[in-house]
């Protein structure tokens, strides 16, 4: 009779769309190299993208939850939430980074909007003065026309702004919102007993590392290279 490994962190309603992850140590969701507080550290790339790229498969109105399949044992008894805070807080400050994306696009719309009406508005006085100059005959008409294409072009990139460029980023920012707010919960694969806890940062608290535990990382060769095992889509 097989039997329920031990999990902890948030409850996951039936009605979530899950994301599952597999590593072996939790360290390995998140950058070794980023100096910041944990709380404030950023995510693995390939975590973020392997992450970002299942939320964007479930509908935009469902709930989501991420479920991390742990190769060990439980630690710490505040690791789950620690965990989840951690995660919330870097795609929080995502979606802000997009947010501040989007206005930034929405100066450059208006500024280029201004000058391609500027811009269309001279070709179409100069298109004119030069074809009464002229006087009637194909040739000046091919010049109007000209300078009346060359004003509708410079209309393009603000009319793409503002008519493609922004709602893919601003869908990105809402789906950034769902993933600061989703349910976070560890599943131990692992039940026996071990310390392997107290070398997996960012569970363990430096003040509760002992010189054994400081041994172990050093005889594991320091930080393991990231290797997000993903479950298999429904």
């Amino acid at each position: 009779m097989t039997t329920e490994k031990a999990s902890t962190g948030d409850a996951i309603p039936p009605k979530c769309a899950i994301i599952e992850v597999h590593v072996a140590e939790l360290k390995q969701l998140f950058n070794s190299i980023d100096p910041s507080p944990f709380r404030n550290r950023d995510l693995e790339p390939g975590a973020e993208e392997f992450i970002v790229g299942w939320s964007k498969d479930f509908p935009a109105n469902t709930p989501l939850a991420l479920l991390v399949y742990l190769d060990r044992p439980a630690g710490l008894p505040d690791e789950a939430a620690v965990l989840r805070d951690a995660i919330h807080e870097f795609f929080r400050q995502r979606a802000l980074a997009t947010r501040r994306q989007l206005r930034q696009l929405f100066r450059i719309g208006r500024t280029s909007m201004l000058i391609g009406l500027a811009f269309l508005t001279m070709s179409i006085m100069v298109g004119n003065l030069v074809a009464t100059r002229l006087g009637d005959g194909g040739f000046a008409e091919i010049i109007r026309e000209s300078f009346l294409i060359g004003g509708w072009v410079a209309m393009w990139r603000p009319l793409e702004v503002f008519l493609y460029d922004w709602w893919p980023i601003r869908r990105e920012a809402k789906n950034f919102d769902r993933l600061a707010t989703m349910r976070v919960r560890i599943r131990y694969t692992n039940d026996a007993a071990t310390e392997a806890w107290r070398w997996d940062w960012p569970a363990a608290s430096p003040t509760r590392t002992s010189p054994h535990s400081e041994a172990a990382q050093e005889s594991r060769g320091g930080s393991a290279a990231p290797s997000i095992r993903p479950s298999p889509k429904p």
